[in-house]
């Protein structure tokens, strides 16, 4: 059982935090002021401290301090908990050593998102410093992808509705977008308001990073396609990573050759293609991106006027195309759904 000590001197908050944790299967230990809060971390060795700012006897900073000078504590987490919403406030506490911080008023769901996000980190720390000694070569193929996991784990979430811009075309990009649930395209727009879309993203998929690697506005706009919901990344967060880890940087690099390619391809089919070949190019695009487990009936659920602008063609143009395939038993229609009865007839259409 993971062991949490809890430091604030507000009593109504501090047992109302411990219920919560302990509920949550965690022992807890608690202390009313600072002093006492060091006392009962160098006894108990807590695997998380969990500690207000503002506090008699001895602050929150004073508290970091001390146990960061014990070498049996130097090295436990620790999350700040301050009702001050001021910038400098927070980097002073981050600054000083702080993991993590939580600020009041907290949910119970917001506490335990990030005890959880906070212990699962370490643990990942842990088993890479292991499998280090064992393998040295094993540092660099661990730390990759444990370190893109931990860039998203336990971060804000915004909830998009269907058609929500997410960030528009021209503005400056201060976030990274990974994309927890849901689906979303980027597009740009021409001056008679005609959209182009550039690439689509799924569930799992990094959202906005190529702004941010190049130092430059957003060259599209990003739009929810269904509700879609959003881990947000501050792009000091991510810039700390990149500066910091070659394998990351490489994952990112890979990820903008790829889709450089895709986006060449899409433009060489829409300007050459012929409106069928759009089309089922378009429906297969769509298959390949969110049929990631390849079932047969897997069911496209996507809106007559987004798959226009995917395809690259006039929205009555492609309704007259979807109900040519249908007529040739290709696709399946109902409503708003697409099924591909024939894969590789579409398929032969594109080739």
């Amino acid at each position: 059982m993971k062991k949490i000590l809890f430091i604030d001197d507000n009593n109504e908050l501090r047992m109302n935090t411990a219920e919560i944790l302990e509920l949550a299967n965690y022992k807890v230990f608690t202390a009313a002021n600072g002093k006492v809060g060091v006392e009962t971390a160098l006894k108990e060795k807590p695997d998380l401290v969990i500690c207000d700012i503002m506090m008699p006897v001895l602050d929150g900073y004073g508290v970091l301090h001390t146990l960061q000078k014990n070498s049996a504590t130097m090295n436990t987490p620790f999350i700040f908990l301050t009702a001050k919403t001021e910038k400098s406030d927070l980097r002073k506490g981050m600054e000083a050593g702080a993991d993590d911080y939580i600020m009041k008023p907290f949910t119970g769901t917001e506490l335990l998102n990030a005890v959880e996000g906070r212990l699962k980190k370490v643990e990942l720390l842990r088993q890479h410093f292991s499998r280090e000694e064992e393998d040295p070569e094993a540092s660099t193929k661990i730390n990759g992808a444990n370190m893109l996991q931990e860039l998203v784990d336990g971060r804000y979430t915004n909830k998009y509705k269907k058609k929500q811009v997410i960030y528009s075309e021209g503005n400056r990009p201060s976030k990274l977008f990974y994309i927890q649930k849901g689906k979303v395209k980027t597009f740009k727009t021409n001056e008679d308001g005609k959209e182009l879309v550039v690439e689509l993203f799924n569930q799992g998929d990094f959202l906005g990073y190529a702004a941010l690697l190049e130092g430059t506005s957003y060259k599209e706009t990003a739009e929810a396609m269904e509700e879609t919901e959003v881990a947000i990344i501050p792009k000091e967060d991510f810039d700390e990573l990149i500066h910091h880890n070659y394998e990351v940087v490489q994952t990112f690099i890979k990820l903008l050759a790829k889709n450089v390619r895709e986006k060449e391809e899409h433009l060489v089919g829409l300007a050459y293609n012929s409106l069928r070949r759009k089309v089922a190019t378009a429906l297969l695009q769509l298959d390949e991106k969110y049929n990631s487990e390849g079932n047969q009936d897997f069911v496209i659920n996507i809106s007559r006027e987004n798959l226009a602008t995917i395809a690259g063609t006039a929205t009555e143009s492609l309704i007259r195309t979807l109900t040519d395939f249908k007529n040739e038993r290709l696709v399946d229609l109902d409503h708003g759904s697409i099924l591909l009865r024939n894969k590789y007839k579409l398929q032969t259409i594109v080739n």
